[in-house]
């Protein structure tokens, strides 16, 4: 219990940071990969391979999909400016 309240463990904290620049879609999918797959410290070896196979391939197509909501988001964005009548600033935006 925490502070007699019921509550379970509380989970590990876990703070990442970057330099200079946000996090890619390969970074935010291993955080996120991370979050929905863990595996026991006293899992047979086979699970454990297992389990880190899966969390691989989750990644991959965690990243994937987050790239393409990125491209997606950026057509949006082109296009709100473009109908704003800022055609340079929204090639700029296209660009990036």
């Amino acid at each position: 219990m925490i502070n007699g309240m019921g509550m379970g463990a509380v989970p590990p904290v876990q703070i990442v940071t970057t330099n200079n620049r946000g996090h890619t879609p390969e970074e935010l999918a291993s955080l996120c990969a991370d979050k929905i797959i863990s595996v026991a410290d006293s899992a047979t070896p086979e699970v454990r391979d297992q389990a880190r196979a899966f969390r691989h391939s989750l990644e991959r197509f965690i990243a994937h999909y987050m790239k393409q909501a990125i491209r997606s988001d950026r057509t949006t964005v082109y296009n709100a400016i473009r109908d704003a009548g800022h055609d340079k600033l929204a090639e700029y935006i296209r660009r990036l």
